[in-house]
């Protein structure tokens, strides 16, 4: 029997506490532990239940509570400081006002950053894992910066499920529905106080979708439903679950984030002045602001085109081809056959912006490939993924050498207060000062960990460990109530773990190529290491692997059978339904942070990160961020990099290398103390990683690198393209079509090397070279001189460029560029002559495809 009418009972809020609720809807609470104390004071047990929920709790505590604490002076004293500190951060607006550019267009100056999944919070569950909080980090540390950014996702009913596992270790799922009215979320709605509604096409019906807005600090996140009685069910579905469902579901739920973003940032009057694709999830929001400029402001499609590159980024983050969306022909005729009428183009066409072979009619739609195409800037998540992303992609761009593929790298980055623990938050508070949090990629800053005294931060990161053992332990008990276990279980349940001994902590998605069970490759080994009796050794491990990913909940199966042997099963633990909660306790209270990714299909892996600021050190492979980040100072390589084709002698070899590391260098450094109890060397490397890692691998740098590198460049050529009516997009499309029509007729005909060889350190290397460019001008072109150190095949090791100017014409479309090479250092070099499309006029020359080199037999000497 269903009822036929919902309402809430909810608890009355006096007056004094009416603060409590600006507080309790800005998920600022979130990275501030002096306000999560508040709601914890309130109602400790009802904290925890409610996910750290405190809309929730407002609505739950009991009433008798409330009346309590609206005469407790202490409580009130502390919420008016919370209240003040919230008002203070969000009374400070953006300062963006560059140089040349109008109030008005400064004012104008937003960033759209779109990604499928948000991990913010605990209490709002539309994450999977370290892309969601990747995302949510970028929004709290955009936050923090005062940046112009708005977010635009998908808001999931179910969410990602729930873990459980039966009584074999198979991971089962549970998907219950998250109660948008206990969430700080609010419901966007016009003048009148009706919801604003945007519609999107899917095939040929049309989709209904609400808007709510959920506030990160400053930063408004705008997430998408299509949860509304006026949809049927089938596509009120599409926000339902996060990553659920088939293909079918997955390209409907893409056309609401990417088409109905821009449709919803439009009627909510948002104009941005750039787009950032988080992934190729969101990438048919570039097809969308092309209709939009199309139909609406008259441009042609490639104008229109030009426009959305120039304002485009996107940011890639899986190294693993079967990681990228791919869609069959058939389903995109499906769905994009009518939309496509309103781009003017032909199907084909459409179909060839996601194919990197556009002519191959059997290739499927690949979204990663649709980014690409449509982005003046692209970025891997580490320098290794960038390289490996350019192997990937390189046939977008045929014509260039791989080390020339226009993906950057812009390595990602951690929110530290989001994740650093609250004693070592007050550690730092103490002997940093509060810059830490206000300039955290500051180096001058971190050195000041140096000042804390060994004993203090020993004893902040042993009462961190007691607290993970605590936590472990009462989860350990909790999922044993669950499947009905007995009194005596249980009670061993409470006895696991040892709050003293050296903690090793492994929690990730449990994807087949992280190889979760690496380290009980030689089980009889590792058991000697965890039952030591004078140096033992304890592991937790946690992890969710996809509900379709049999070969991950196998690795999760074989696990928790070795967790339930009798001998190790006080020094073994799997924690169920990994979230942003477990990962917290884990980051802030594990000793070393295991990583055992197969090179290199980990994108980057920020969950190392984490733990750096906490004081955890880590044992990596050399992949992601550790394959830079990585000093014998700081922690512990797997392996130096290999590769291996047999990846049977790859586990053979590394998991061998883990025990070796640990047996003759971890577990020694760990448990070799002084008179005073401390481990001396120890401490000199929770320090080393600190000092160094913590100023560059923060979400503040990343952001700023963004900011620098994308966001500034791209809202300036907004500006500029939109100016005069988009004048400047329509001469940019019709100079396009002048550069492609005139660029096969360009030749370089001589190469003159003016100076004698070898040239001495220190000196300077002449070159001129004669081009014919017909009908173009030297300012349509860029003529670069392209040069740096040689390999034994005569391969650029490096490579730097030179812009050659022009210094003479014939006028017969011959033109004459000089320009000189800096020989600052000794060995062999080379040299050759590139000509582009001039960057001056585009925001990137490599959206052509258009490139010219010289040949060998064009040089002449003297």
């Amino acid at each position: 029997m269903k009822a036929i009418f919902k309402f809430n009972v909810l608890a009355r809020l006096p007056e004094r506490l009416r603060p409590l609720e600006r507080i309790a809807n800005n998920l600022w609470f979130g990275w501030h532990h002096d306000v999560a104390h508040l709601f914890r004071r309130m109602d400790p047990e009802l904290w925890e239940t409610s996910k750290h929920n405190p809309v929730y709790m407002l609505g739950n505590v009991n009433q008798q509570r409330l009346d309590e604490l609206a005469d407790d002076a202490g409580f009130l004293a502390q919420m008016d400081r919370a209240h003040e500190a919230l008002k203070t951060y969000l009374a400070v607006t953006p300062p963006w006002s560059e140089p040349g550019v109008s109030d008005r267009e400064a004012n104008r100056y937003c960033v759209a950053y779109f990604s499928a999944e948000f991990g913010v919070a605990q209490c709002i569950p539309i994450y999977s894992g370290g892309l969601g909080v990747l995302a949510g980090d970028h929004l709290k540390s955009a936050s923090d910066l005062n940046l112009p950014i708005v977010g635009v996702g998908l808001f999931y009913h179910e969410g990602f499920f729930q873990q459980y596992l039966n009584a074999d270790g198979w991971q089962q799922e549970a998907y219950p529905e998250n109660d948008i009215s206990v969430m700080p979320l609010h419901l966007m709605q016009d003048s009148d106080g009706r919801p604003i509604i945007v519609e999107v096409p899917i095939g040929h019906e049309s989709v209904k979708i609400q808007i709510w807005r959920m506030m990160v600090g400053r930063i408004p996140l705008y997430l998408l439903d299509t949860n509304l009685g006026d949809n049927p069910t089938h596509h009120r579905q599409i926000t339902a679950r996060l990553y659920g469902g088939d293909w079918d579901m997955r390209v409907r739920q893409e056309i609401v984030l990417g088409i109905g973003g821009v449709r919803a940032l439009r009627a909510l009057n948002i104009e941005p002045t750039a787009y950032h694709m988080n992934e190729g999830h969101s990438a048919f929001s570039a097809l969308e602001r092309i209709c939009i400029l199309k139909n609406e402001f008259g441009l042609s499609f490639d104008a229109a085109r030009e426009f959305v590159v120039a304002t485009n980024s996107f940011t890639t983050h899986t190294p693993v081809p079967a990681g990228n969306d791919l869609f069959s022909p058939d389903l995109m005729h499906r769905y994009f056959e009518d939309y496509v009428n309103h781009l003017g183009i032909a199907f084909k066409v459409f179909l060839g912006f996601g194919r990197l072979d556009p002519m191959n009619d059997h290739e499927p739609f690949c979204m990663t490939v649709l980014a690409l195409r449509l982005s003046s800037h692209a970025n891997g998540v580490s320098r290794l993924h960038a390289k490996v992303s350019r192997n990937m992609w390189y046939k977008i761009w045929p014509k260039n050498p791989i080390e020339d593929i226009p993906i950057e790298t812009i390595t990602n980055g951690v929110h530290i207060p989001s994740w650093i623990s609250e004693d070592m938050a007050a550690l730092f508070d103490t002997y940093l000062g509060p810059n830490w949090i206000e300039d955290p990629d500051s180096h001058k800053v971190w050195q000041q960990v140096e000042k804390i005294p060994d004993a203090e931060l020993w004893g902040t990161h042993e009462r961190r460990r007691e607290r993970l053992v605590a936590f472990a332990r009462k989860r350990l008990q909790d999922q044993l109530r669950c499947c009905g276990a007995s009194a005596r279980d249980l009670e061993a349940a409470g006895q696991v773990l040892n709050p003293e001994i050296l903690t090793i902590g492994f929690a990730r998605r449990f994807a087949s190529y992280k190889r979760a069970t690496l380290v009980l490759k030689d089980e009889e080994r590792l058991i000697r290491l965890l039952t030591h009796p004078e140096r033992p050794v304890q592991i937790i491990m946690a992890g969710k692997a996809h509900p379709n990913d049999n070969p991950g909940k196998e690795l999760i199966r074989q696990i928790i059978h070795f967790a339930n042997r009798p001998e190790v099963r006080h020094r073994f633990v799997f924690i169920q339904d990994y979230n942003i909660r477990v990962a917290r306790v884990m980051l802030r209270g594990c000793d070393i942070w295991l990583n055992t990714p197969r090179r290199p299909l980990e994108a980057c892996g920020t969950s190392g990160m984490k733990g750096i600021a906490n004081g955890v050190l880590n044992l990596s492979v050399l992949d992601g961020w550790w394959d830079e980040g990585y000093n014998q100072d700081y922690g512990w390589a797997i392996g130096r990099g290999e590769t291996y084709e047999d990846e049977a002698l790859q586990d053979e070899v590394e998991s061998r290398d883990i025990y070796n590391i640990l047996e003759r260098e971890i577990i020694p450094l760990f448990y070799d103390r002084g008179l005073d109890n401390l481990p001396k060397g120890w401490l000199a490397k929770m320090k080393a990683a600190m000092r160094d890692l913590c100023p560059i691998f923060n979400s503040h740098r990343m952001v700023q690198d963004y900011t620098d590198r994308f966001y500034k460049s791209i809202s300036k050529r907004y500006h500029v393209l939109f100016r005069d009516n988009l004048k400047g997009a329509r001469d940019l499309a019709r100079w396009r079509q002048k550069i492609m029509t005139s660029w096969d007729q360009i030749r370089i005909n001589r190469v003159n090397v003016h100076d004698a060889i070898p040239v001495p350190v220190s000196g300077r290397l002449k070159i001129g070279t004669d081009v014919f460019l017909n009908e173009l001008q030297p300012d349509d072109v860029d003529v670069e001189l392209y040069f740096g150190p040689l390999s034994f095949q005569d391969e650029f090791t490096e490579k730097q460029t030179i812009q050659m100017r022009p210094t003479g014409s014939d006028g017969n479309g011959n033109h004459r560029f000089e320009g000189e090479i800096p020989c600052s250092r000794t060995g062999k070099y080379g040299f050759t002559i590139r000509i582009m499309p001039t960057r001056q006029k585009m925001e990137t020359p490599y959206s052509t495809g258009l490139v010219i080199w010289a040949q060998e037999e064009a040089v002449v000497e003297g």
